[in-house]
């Protein structure tokens, strides 16, 4: 098989491993929305902006109002990668195991848990969303909380379609544990429920660079003056993401000038923000410490 073969094999598996796992997938914004700015590393998006009602006269009618289509740009905030060898024996010796699971376990277990942790950090960062901290310890502080997350945003006028529950695992089985009238209507005002790791969910991360003292095993952890978030209220056209996934950089040993090995290299490039003038459409609920 050459490597342009294998490449495009495992390009589809990549994309598989990713919807499959990442749970911001679902924020993936509409491509056709956006187009390519002046520089590599941004688009642009548009932003509508119209008067408000007059009133309607019986004698002359309608008085005009203005409607004004404005294009922002925005750049791209997250480029990460790494490269990989596996040496051609230990490979062989394997049936292809050892190349052939790299792809997929990095994806499921460093790749797609990062760019998680990266865009719920973005998200719980902006300026201006809605933001509360306290220790929920029950299923029916949990249900008051999102209670009061779904009135301020009601209060602000978020739609109510197309609003996305992030949420632990442990504070969505307090919640079902309940089995009460309330709790059930209170998770169904949802269009989705998406329970996150909390290994994934904080208000800030640091992305290690893999070259400093400590940080050479690269990946993310939480950063020291972030906390963990309990959950996050997402309405879906509120964000601005984009993912831009490079096809696999697979080199056979016969074209590794270094080393009789395979070499296997991942990138990830794209962005996480929230489309301007839309904050309130973002709430997030961390823990208090």
């Amino acid at each position: 098989m050459n490597t342009v073969t294998l490449a495009k094999k495992y390009a589809s598996l990549l994309n598989e491993t990713y919807k499959e796992n990442a749970k911001t997938a679902i924020l993936e914004s509409d491509a056709s929305l956006a187009r390519e700015g002046a520089n590599a590393n941004e688009i642009v998006i548009p932003s509508l902006e119209m008067d408000g009602l007059a009133d309607y006269s019986r004698n002359s009618g309608y008085v005009s109002g203005d409607i004004s289509l404005t294009w922002k740009t925005v750049n791209f905030n997250y480029e990460r990668g790494r490269m990989f060898s596996v040496d051609c024996m230990d490979n062989e010796e394997s049936q292809n195991i050892a190349f052939g699971s790299l792809a997929g376990e990095f994806v499921r277990t460093k790749a797609v848990p990062e760019l998680d942790a990266f865009r719920f950090a973005s998200l719980a960062g902006t300026e201006g969303i809605f933001s509360e901290a306290a220790k929920l310890e029950t299923g029916e502080e949990a249900v008051a909380a999102i209670r009061a997350a779904v009135t301020a945003m009601d209060g602000a006028e978020v739609p109510s379609e197309n609003r996305i529950l992030f949420i632990t695992p442990v504070l969505k089985g307090m919640i079902d544990d309940m089995d009460t009238t309330r709790s059930r209507a209170v998770m169904a005002g949802f269009d989705t429920v998406v329970t996150v790791p909390q290994s994934r969910f904080y208000t800030k991360i640091k992305l290690c660079d893999g070259v400093s003292v400590g940080e050479t095993d690269g990946g993310y952890e939480k950063a020291s003056d972030g906390a963990p978030i309990n959950f996050m209220i997402v309405h879906r056209p509120a964000v601005v993401q984009f993912t831009k996934h490079a096809v696999p950089k697979i080199i056979n040993p016969a074209n590794n000038p270094d080393a009789d090995a395979w070499k296997y290299g991942y990138r990830s490039y794209g962005m996480c923000e929230v489309y301007p003038s839309r904050a309130a459409g973002i709430y997030c609920h961390s823990a208090q410490g």
